[in-house]
Protein backbone atom coordinates (compact mmCIF):
# COMPACT_ATOMS: atom_id res chain seq x y z
CA UNK A 1 0.00 0.00 0.00
CA UNK A 2 1.56 3.73 -0.60
CA UNK A 3 1.65 6.11 1.91
CA UNK A 4 -0.85 7.89 1.46
CA UNK A 5 -3.83 5.91 2.47
CA UNK A 6 -7.00 6.78 0.22
CA UNK A 7 -10.49 6.85 1.25
CA UNK A 8 -14.06 6.47 -0.24
CA UNK A 9 -16.56 8.48 2.66
CA UNK A 10 -20.53 7.01 2.83
CA UNK A 11 -22.24 9.56 4.92
CA UNK A 12 -25.70 10.38 4.03
CA UNK A 13 -25.62 13.66 6.65
CA UNK A 14 -24.21 15.97 4.89
CA UNK A 15 -22.84 18.03 8.09
CA UNK A 16 -21.01 14.32 9.61
CA UNK A 17 -19.52 13.77 5.84
CA UNK A 18 -18.32 17.18 5.46
CA UNK A 19 -16.71 16.76 9.37
CA UNK A 20 -15.45 13.58 8.40
CA UNK A 21 -13.56 14.37 5.43
CA UNK A 22 -11.98 17.42 7.13
CA UNK A 23 -10.97 15.05 9.71
CA UNK A 24 -9.33 12.71 7.34
CA UNK A 25 -7.58 15.73 5.12
CA UNK A 26 -6.74 16.65 8.32
CA UNK A 27 -4.40 13.54 9.41
CA UNK A 28 -3.27 12.41 5.84
CA UNK A 29 -5.93 10.44 4.02
CA UNK A 30 -6.98 11.65 1.03
CA UNK A 31 -10.91 11.51 0.59
CA UNK A 32 -11.33 9.91 -3.95
CA UNK A 33 -14.73 10.69 -3.25
CA UNK A 34 -17.33 11.48 -0.79
CA UNK A 35 -21.16 9.93 -1.30
CA UNK A 36 -24.30 10.28 0.14
CA UNK A 37 -25.98 6.78 -0.83
CA UNK A 38 -25.29 3.16 -0.84
CA UNK A 39 -25.42 2.94 -5.03
CA UNK A 40 -22.78 6.18 -4.90
CA UNK A 41 -20.41 4.17 -2.76
CA UNK A 42 -20.64 0.95 -5.04
CA UNK A 43 -20.08 3.08 -8.13
CA UNK A 44 -17.05 5.03 -6.36
CA UNK A 45 -15.39 1.93 -4.80
CA UNK A 46 -15.17 0.45 -7.82
CA UNK A 47 -14.20 3.66 -9.82
CA UNK A 48 -11.30 4.46 -7.47
CA UNK A 49 -10.09 0.95 -6.03
CA UNK A 50 -9.32 2.96 -2.83
CA UNK A 51 -7.19 1.52 0.05
CA UNK A 52 -10.06 1.91 2.31
CA UNK A 53 -13.91 2.18 2.62
CA UNK A 54 -15.61 4.34 5.28
CA UNK A 55 -19.45 4.31 5.48
CA UNK A 56 -22.41 4.63 7.70
CA UNK A 57 -24.32 1.08 7.98
CA UNK A 58 -27.61 2.25 7.11
CA UNK A 59 -27.77 4.66 3.94
CA UNK A 60 -30.13 5.84 1.24
CA UNK A 61 -32.19 4.77 -0.64
CA UNK A 62 -33.30 2.36 1.84
CA UNK A 63 -32.07 3.73 5.04
CA UNK A 64 -31.88 0.75 6.69
CA UNK A 65 -28.22 -1.23 6.36
CA UNK A 66 -27.94 -0.40 2.64
CA UNK A 67 -24.32 0.47 3.70
CA UNK A 68 -23.54 -2.31 4.85
CA UNK A 69 -24.71 -4.49 1.87
CA UNK A 70 -22.38 -2.34 -0.16
CA UNK A 71 -19.39 -2.94 1.83
CA UNK A 72 -20.56 -6.48 1.95
CA UNK A 73 -20.63 -6.69 -1.71
CA UNK A 74 -17.61 -4.87 -2.62
CA UNK A 75 -15.59 -7.28 -0.33
CA UNK A 76 -17.08 -9.90 -2.58
CA UNK A 77 -15.83 -8.08 -5.32
CA UNK A 78 -12.16 -7.65 -3.63
CA UNK A 79 -11.71 -9.82 -0.78
CA UNK A 80 -8.42 -7.57 0.44
CA UNK A 81 -10.95 -4.53 0.65
CA UNK A 82 -10.34 -2.65 3.68
CA UNK A 83 -13.73 -1.21 5.40
CA UNK A 84 -14.66 0.08 8.46
CA UNK A 85 -18.48 0.52 8.95
CA UNK A 86 -20.23 3.19 11.47
CA UNK A 87 -23.32 2.20 13.37
CA UNK A 88 -25.48 4.33 15.72
CA UNK A 89 -25.94 1.61 17.85
CA UNK A 90 -24.81 -2.08 19.05
CA UNK A 91 -26.11 -4.39 16.16
CA UNK A 92 -23.05 -7.74 16.75
CA UNK A 93 -25.21 -9.11 14.03
CA UNK A 94 -23.95 -6.58 11.82
CA UNK A 95 -20.63 -6.78 12.82
CA UNK A 96 -20.79 -10.47 11.94
CA UNK A 97 -22.46 -9.96 8.52
CA UNK A 98 -18.79 -7.97 8.00
CA UNK A 99 -16.23 -10.16 9.27
CA UNK A 100 -17.72 -13.33 7.30
CA UNK A 101 -17.13 -10.62 4.11
CA UNK A 102 -14.05 -11.00 1.91
CA UNK A 103 -11.42 -12.74 3.79
CA UNK A 104 -12.39 -11.66 7.13
CA UNK A 105 -9.83 -9.53 7.60
CA UNK A 106 -9.30 -5.56 7.26
CA UNK A 107 -12.67 -4.94 8.52
CA UNK A 108 -13.21 -2.45 10.96
CA UNK A 109 -16.82 -1.87 12.93
CA UNK A 110 -17.07 1.50 15.17
CA UNK A 111 -19.97 2.94 16.94
CA UNK A 112 -20.73 6.49 15.55
CA UNK A 113 -19.49 7.75 18.88
CA UNK A 114 -15.69 7.05 18.36
CA UNK A 115 -15.48 9.71 15.77
CA UNK A 116 -15.40 12.04 18.65
CA UNK A 117 -12.37 10.49 20.61
CA UNK A 118 -9.96 11.23 17.20
CA UNK A 119 -6.76 9.83 17.63
CA UNK A 120 -7.91 6.02 18.75
CA UNK A 121 -10.61 6.99 15.25
CA UNK A 122 -7.67 7.66 12.98
CA UNK A 123 -5.63 5.06 14.02
CA UNK A 124 -8.61 2.92 14.21
CA UNK A 125 -8.89 3.47 9.99
CA UNK A 126 -5.42 3.18 9.79
CA UNK A 127 -4.56 -0.25 11.86
CA UNK A 128 -8.10 -1.74 9.15
CA UNK A 129 -6.06 -0.22 6.10
CA UNK A 130 -2.93 -1.98 7.48
CA UNK A 131 -4.31 -5.09 7.40
CA UNK A 132 -6.13 -5.51 11.21
CA UNK A 133 -9.13 -5.95 12.26
CA UNK A 134 -11.37 -3.77 15.25
CA UNK A 135 -14.68 -4.27 16.65
CA UNK A 136 -16.14 -1.66 18.95
CA UNK A 137 -15.38 -2.48 22.74
CA UNK A 138 -19.14 -2.52 23.01
CA UNK A 139 -19.99 -4.74 20.60
CA UNK A 140 -17.05 -7.45 22.05
CA UNK A 141 -18.64 -7.01 25.34
CA UNK A 142 -22.19 -8.17 24.08
CA UNK A 143 -20.46 -10.94 22.27
CA UNK A 144 -18.77 -12.28 25.50
CA UNK A 145 -21.48 -11.63 27.69
CA UNK A 146 -24.43 -12.90 25.04
CA UNK A 147 -26.61 -15.60 26.94
CA UNK A 148 -25.78 -19.43 26.12
CA UNK A 149 -29.30 -20.44 25.03
CA UNK A 150 -30.14 -18.72 21.70
CA UNK A 151 -33.64 -17.73 22.86
CA UNK A 152 -32.91 -16.59 26.37
CA UNK A 153 -34.25 -12.60 25.51
CA UNK A 154 -36.82 -13.20 24.08
CA UNK A 155 -40.15 -12.41 25.96
CA UNK A 156 -42.80 -14.86 26.42
CA UNK A 157 -44.76 -13.66 23.76
CA UNK A 158 -41.98 -13.22 21.26
CA UNK A 159 -41.48 -17.18 21.73
CA UNK A 160 -44.78 -17.75 21.23
CA UNK A 161 -44.58 -15.73 17.93
CA UNK A 162 -41.53 -17.69 17.08
CA UNK A 163 -42.90 -20.95 17.71
CA UNK A 164 -45.74 -19.94 15.00
CA UNK A 165 -43.05 -18.75 12.91
CA UNK A 166 -41.68 -21.95 12.93
CA UNK A 167 -45.06 -23.54 11.24
CA UNK A 168 -44.90 -21.48 9.00
CA UNK A 169 -47.48 -19.01 9.35
CA UNK A 170 -47.58 -15.58 7.51
CA UNK A 171 -47.90 -12.76 10.25
CA UNK A 172 -52.01 -12.15 9.76
CA UNK A 173 -52.11 -15.88 10.15
CA UNK A 174 -50.13 -15.36 13.90
CA UNK A 175 -52.24 -12.02 14.49
CA UNK A 176 -55.30 -14.64 13.99
CA UNK A 177 -54.30 -17.15 16.22
CA UNK A 178 -53.11 -14.51 19.27
CA UNK A 179 -56.10 -12.43 18.93
CA UNK A 180 -53.47 -9.50 18.15
CA UNK A 181 -52.72 -6.86 14.92
CA UNK A 182 -50.96 -7.77 11.97
CA UNK A 183 -48.68 -4.33 13.23
CA UNK A 184 -48.02 -6.46 16.55
CA UNK A 185 -46.71 -8.79 15.10
CA UNK A 186 -44.48 -7.46 12.69
CA UNK A 187 -42.78 -5.67 15.76
CA UNK A 188 -42.87 -8.50 17.58
CA UNK A 189 -41.15 -10.70 14.34
CA UNK A 190 -38.51 -7.44 14.26
CA UNK A 191 -37.69 -7.82 17.62
CA UNK A 192 -37.20 -11.68 17.66
CA UNK A 193 -34.69 -11.12 14.31
CA UNK A 194 -32.92 -8.17 16.26
CA UNK A 195 -32.19 -10.40 19.78
CA UNK A 196 -31.01 -13.27 17.56
CA UNK A 197 -28.95 -10.38 15.93
CA UNK A 198 -29.23 -12.29 13.25
CA UNK A 199 -27.43 -11.39 9.90
CA UNK A 200 -28.56 -8.50 7.59
CA UNK A 201 -30.39 -10.34 4.76
CA UNK A 202 -34.08 -10.32 2.61
CA UNK A 203 -36.39 -10.88 5.69
CA UNK A 204 -37.78 -13.82 4.02
CA UNK A 205 -34.23 -15.35 4.91
CA UNK A 206 -34.06 -13.84 8.18
CA UNK A 207 -37.61 -15.17 9.05
CA UNK A 208 -36.22 -18.58 8.36
CA UNK A 209 -32.54 -18.54 10.14
CA UNK A 210 -35.21 -17.30 13.07
CA UNK A 211 -36.97 -20.63 12.68
CA UNK A 212 -33.83 -22.41 12.84
CA UNK A 213 -32.33 -21.05 16.10
CA UNK A 214 -35.65 -21.50 17.46
CA UNK A 215 -35.39 -25.47 16.09
CA UNK A 216 -31.79 -25.78 17.32
CA UNK A 217 -32.60 -24.58 20.81
CA UNK A 218 -32.50 -26.54 23.42
CA UNK A 219 -36.14 -27.37 24.68
CA UNK A 220 -37.64 -25.10 27.07
CA UNK A 221 -39.24 -26.98 30.27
Amino acid sequence: MSSVTRVVLAEDEVLLREGLVALLTRFDFTVCAAVGSAPDLLAAARDHRPDLVLTDIRMPPGRRDDGLRAAVTLRTERPDLPVVVLSQYVQTGYAAALLDSGDGQRVGYLLKDRVAEVAEFVDTLRRVAGGGTAIDPDVVRQLLHRPRDPLAALSAREREVLALLAEGRSNASIAGRLHVSEAAVGKHVGNILLKLDLPPNDDTNRRVLAVLTYLRADPVS
